[in-house]
Parts: structure tokens; C-alpha cells; sequence
């Protein structure tokens, strides 16, 4: 597969690029940035470009794309309403609108986040925007949207991206498996799993913590 990442320059999008660039099922990467990252690998094709509002100047280094991992995001910590609206919904639909257009019969995985209303209608403002944006991705003509909720997300060692107050929390991950491990993924699972379901399809469209663990599994198993 040739696979599009964004948000490489994040935790999370870090993982998944490099779990990316190991598997063989990947055979060519792009990210979507505005900076760079600065890794090199025979893989690796970066796209830089500042305003994701509008791609047209980058659209023919976007083609050939198989899936999207859309890694991209924001906390809603001290934004106003408007600007994570625009930040979380507008952006991801616009970039998922020109992908689509540029590679019809592609997929799509969205990382949203636990505690996120399908309904839209709850008192969580940032819980409804992710919502909106997961559910309207998924009336969209891609082949198929997958909807990734992870909570506690334990990081890959050597990552440059890692947040600082990881370091006092990690020892909580093994504990926390063990009792709701619904809550807890290593980033590893998230970007095997996402390799997963777009290559041997899988039938569900949100993803919580146990099926990001179970599909991760199934592909290193295989």
C-alpha cells in the first residue's frame, strides 16, 4: 500500500510513520507537513506545505494514495469554539475531500479520541466536533472510514515527539491494561492496526481500545 500521513510532526503521527516505514505491507509513505520532520527512508516522500485550507499548489504530489492515516489534531485546551471547529472539522474535511478527489476508492482512518459523541448533541463541545467530523467523513465515497478512539496511548521509545509528562505516567500503562483495557494502547497497535484494516478489510467503523489491540494482533500474527 501507498499510504498518506498527517501529523508527523505529533506523538501520534510520529508512531504511526515509523511503524509505517518497518512493515512490508507499506510500500511507499508520503506525510503531509508543515515542517519537516527530518527523516529519510527509500519509503519516504514529505510534502511540505503551510495552509491545509487549500491544497491545489500540492495536489499532484498527493495522487496514488491508498489510505489516508489522518493523525492530525488539536487539544481543545484554551481554544476557542470557533477556532478548534475550523482546526478539527473544517481542516480534516477539506483535506479528506481533496484526497477523494485525487484517488477515488482510497481509505481513510481518523484519529478521534475516547469520550467522543456520535450523537453530536452532548455537552462536550470538542466530544460533539470530533463527532461531526467522524460521522461526516463517513458518508463521504471512501471505500471505507475507520474511526480510531484510543484513550491512554503508551509511546514508542526513541521518538522525538513524545509529550515531557509521558515520562512520570508510563509506569500506569500495564496497570491499566490489565483493568480497563478498553483505555490503553501501545502507539505501535494503533499504527499496526490501522495497516491492518486497510489491507485485510475489517468490518466495524469505530475503533475503541480492545479492537485496536485485536486488529493489531492480527497482523503481527500473520
Amino acid at each position: 500500500m501507498h499510504v498518506l500521513i498527517t501529523g508527523t510532526t505529533g506523538m501520534v503521527g510520529e508512531g504511526v510513520l515509523h511503524t509505517c516505514l518497518a512493515h512490508p505491507a507499506i510500500t511507499r509513505v508520503t506525510i503531509l507537513n508543515r515542517k519537516s520532520v527530518g527523516v529519510q527512508h527509500p519509503k519516504l516522500t514529505e510534502v511540505l506545505h503551510a495552509n491545509f485550507y487549500d491544497l491545489a499548489a500540492v495536489e499532484e504530489k498527493l495522487t496514488g494514495i491508498d489510505a489516508c492515516f489522518f493523525c492530525l489534531g488539536v487539544s481543545s485546551v484554551g481554544m476557542e469554539s470557533e477556532a478548534y471547529y475550523k482546526a478539527t472539522y473544517t481542516l480534516t474535511m477539506h483535506v479528506a475531500e481533496t484526497l477523494l478527489n485525487l484517488n477515488a476508492g482510497m481509505q481513510f482512518c481518523y484519529i478521534s479520541g475516547q469520550g467522543t459523541d456520535s450523537s453530536e448533541k452532548g455537552r462536550v463541545a470538542w466530544a460533539r466536533v470530533k463527532g461531526k467530523t467522524e460521522n461526516d467523513l463517513r458518508k463521504m465515497s471512501f471505500k471505507k472510514v475507520f474511526a480510531y478512539r484510543p484513550g491512554f496511548i503508551l509511546p514508542m521509545k526513541g521518538m522525538k515527539n513524545t509529550h515531557p509528562y509521558y515520562r512520570y505516567i508510563n509506569w500506569m500503562y500495564p496497570i491499566g491494561k490489565l483493568v480497563y483495557a478498553n483505555g490503553f494502547n501501545t502507539l505501535e497497535e494503533i499504527g499496526l492496526s490501522m495497516i491492518a484494516v486497510c489491507a485485510n478489510g475489517y468490518d466495524g467503523f469505530i475503533l475503541n481500545g480492545k479492537e485496536i489491540s485485536t486488529t493489531a494482533k492480527t497482523l503481527k500474527n500473520a
